[in-house]
Order: C-alpha cells, then structure tokens, then sequence
C-alpha cells in the first residue's frame, strides 16, 4: 500500500514491445491487490514490427501484425491515449484521451516504454511527400499505393506519368528498409503479370544508404552478399550517397542522379521519443532515457526504463549500450518487471545482460539472410529461419495460428493483387512522418 492507503499504480507509458511485455511479467508476477498496472498508448494494440514487410506484401493479414492490449492483459487498465508530459518529482502524467480534455493521473511507480520515432532530417519535401514504414497502417498504405501506381501506368501514355509511378524509392538499408523493399518488389514484380502494358523490365526500385554497407546486423560479408543478390534482381543499391531532396516527387541524389518517383520510402533511422523531453528525467546527449543495468532511471526513485528510448550500459559489450531491437527490449522487458516487483518487496533488483543470439532478415519470398552464433546463413535456409523465429516470438497462441495459416493459404494459392482505392489516401495520411499525405500527379 502507498502512504495514503491505495494500491500502487504502475504507470506504463507505451504499449509497444517493452509496455507489453512489462504489463505480461507483471501480471504474472503480482499478487491480487499488490498494486494496479495501467498501460497508456495511443494505439490500443501492439505492432509486431518484423511482420509489416509480409504485410504489405499480403503474405499476412494486416490485423494479425498486431496484439489487442486489452485482450492480452485482462488484468491491466488500458488507456488509449497519449502522455503529453510527466512530473515524476509529482508522480502525475498528463494524459490526453482520443476525445476529451487532458486530465493527470497520479502514479507511484514509473515505467518509460515509449520507444522511438522516425528520424526525419530537414530535406526539402522529405516530410511532405515520403511515406515511413513504422507501423501497420503505413505497410497497408504501400501496398495500395505501389498497386495503385501499377494500375496508373498500365493506361497512361505520358512518360512522365510512367516514369513516376514506376520508379520505386527506398532510402535507409537496414533491416527495415531492406525487408520493405524486398517484400514489395516480390509483389510488384509478380503483379505485373496480369498487366499488358506493364513488365518488369519497366520497374525501376533503388535502395540509397549513406553509409558503405547494408543490413550491419548480420555482418559485414552478409552485407555486401546481400548487396550483390540484390543487384541481380536488378534493383539499383546507391551505397554512400544521401537523399538530397524530394519535392513534389523529383528525387535528388548526392551523386547526381535524379528521377521521377510518386513512391519514396523513408526508413533511414530513428530516435527517441520526443515525449522524453516533456519530463522532468535525466537524458544523455542523443535524448535517451539514461538508465543503469538494473533498469532503473539513474538517480531517481520509483522509475524504470527499457527499450529504444533508453541508453542501458551493456553489460555483454563493455563500453557499449543496448542497441535498439527486439531482441533487448523483450528480455528488458521480463527483468525489468522482475525488478519492480523485487524492489516493491524489499529485494535487490537483478542486472540485465544478454548477448546478442544473432539477426535474420528476409529479402523477400523463399530468400533471406542471417548470421546465428557466428554461422552465416543464406537463401531459403535463411528466409525459413526467419520466418520459425518470429513466429515463435510474436505474442499469443491466436496470432501465432493466425500468422501460420496466412502462411499456408498464402502458399497454395495466387497472390492477392488488388489496390484498395477508397482507403488509399486515408492510410497515407497517417504516416509517422506527417500528418498530411503526398499529393498524387494526374495525367
């Protein structure tokens, strides 16, 4: 019991991997009446995020990409909202609901699991005119749109009208970029079979990264194997060149190359969440939430944190902090909630440590890589292990069927190549990188 004879609130901001996660661990860890664990995210679902590419590809239904909160964690107060700010010195968050005033709800013990956003940098049209690639809604919105472009430039006669709609932008060559322009140059190319007037020799899809190589997470050798499958599917990999300028779609390179392009793709990087700065905790010079390895916000009572918006030493790496995955946030997640049952109790929290097992990537059907333990691993051996790993990780034994049998049907019969026109503008416009959607070039 608090002071004044309530039970605790455990007040989870975010109800992405480590929100989820946390509340799951917590709900099995306390005792009825131990303490209140309320959950505040704008979405009222969590998205598992390696799973968007196969969605917007129609491998995997939209829906079954995503974790209804309130149906995992019966236990849990759910709050579809957002916290504009947190006075922790106060222990209140601001909460605004999706209709309504704000009002602030009091809590006694913290925990910080807003993650990370896009990281938009101040190129001319970027904001206006690039889709991001973060969360369901905007792996649906690419979808209609590339097979909505195709349907455009199957009866266009303009050049330039052809050319924009089937030129096909990717900027960022990490696991999110790669996979989302894999994915959808399956989809693409396989759709233009039922076309006349579109082949895939008339496809044009370029990946640009401003760094020397793709994909680090799987090594450097896998990286520049990747690059080089890649190139023989034909798509253009621009390594060490930037994206200089994308206004109204007229797409500017660094190293001079320009093209007409209704469909640019922005997945170069993120940071943490803004909200961050809306409190009164401490934050390392990159605006992450700075943390010891038990968890808890440095220097400060009764406050976690885990996950992307989080600087965590790592304890496998000396010198180095977590980086941001799956793979950390989801054991954060456990020991963290371990941690603030430990601590309620009049125990010692526990450090967090692991080393990373090793990263797979899918390159689109039947192909991927992967490095495991140090054993580098290519093609479909790659891509299937891919696909065993996430469905084994992505919560609930529902979506795990439901992922399964998408598979199967996905397997035994044709693609589903239809643009859904009506919902098209709708999805775009709430891309994670503006609140207003590009405009579309007529004839």
């Amino acid at each position: 019991m608090t002071s004044s004879g309530t039970i605790p609130r455990i007040l989870i901001v975010g109800g992405g991997y480590v929100g989820l996660y946390t509340a799951l661990r917590l709900g099995e860890k306390l005792q009825r009446g131990e303490a209140v664990v309320t959950v505040v995210d704008p979405r009222s679902y969590m998205t598992y995020q390696p799973f968007l590419p196969e969605a917007g590809a129609g491998s995997i239904q939209p829906r079954h990409t995503v974790v209804p909160l309130r149906q995992t964690l019966p236990d849990a107060e759910i709050i579809t909202g957002s916290v504009e700010r947190v006075e922790h010195a106060r222990r209140v968050a601001t909460v605004v609901p999706l209709e309504g005033e704000p009002y602030e709800l009091p809590y006694d013990v913290l925990v910080m699991a807003v993650g990370a956003v896009p990281r938009v940098l101040p190129i001319p049209g970027l904001a206006e005119w690039a889709i991001g690639f973060k969360n369901v809604e905007e792996a649906i919105a690419l979808r209609n749109h590339v097979l909505e472009c195709l349907d455009i430039a199957e009866t266009a006669t303009d050049p330039e009208i052809r050319e924009r709609n089937l030129t096909f932008v990717f900027v960022g060559g990490g696991y999110a970029g790669v996979e989302a322009l894999a994915e959808t140059e399956d989809l693409v190319r396989y759709a233009t079979r039922y076309l006349r007037n579109v082949t895939p020799e008339d496809l044009r899809f370029v990946l640009v990264e401003a760094t020397g190589r793709i994909l680090p997470e799987v090594g450097e050798d896998m990286g520049r194997w990747t690059v080089e499958q890649l190139r023989e599917r034909g798509i253009e990999v621009r390594l060490e060149t930037r994206l200089e300028s994308t206004v109204d779609g007229h797409v500017v390179l660094s190293d001079g190359a320009r093209m007409l392009s209704d469909t640019v793709v922005w997945t170069a990087g993120v940071k943490p969440h803004p909200l961050l700065e809306a409190t009164d905790l401490p934050l390392d010079e990159r605006g992450r939430l700075v943390c010891g390895t038990d968890l808890r916000v440095v220097g400060v009572d009764d406050a976690w944190g885990a996950g992307d918006c989080t600087a965590v030493p790592d304890l496998a790496n000396p010198g180095a902090y977590c980086s941001p995955s799956a793979q950390h946030a989801v054991r954060q997640a456990k020991v963290l909630a371990d941690n603030i049952v430990a601590v309620m109790r009049g125990f010692e929290p526990a450090l967090y440590k692991h080393k990373h097992n090793g990263s797979v990537a899918s390159l689109g059907l039947y192909k991927g890589v992967a490095q495991v333990k140090g054993v580098q691993i290519k093609g479909f051996p790659a891509w299937f292990l891919h696909r065993t790993y996430h469905m084994s990780k992505v919560p609930t034994l529902r979506r795990k069927v439901s992922v399964v049998a998408d598979w199967t049907i996905a397997f035994l019969f044709k693609r589903d190549v239809t643009s859904l026109w009506g919902t098209h503008d709708h999805l775009r416009s709430s891309s994670s990188l503006t609140q207003q959607g590009p405009r579309r070039h007529s004839a």
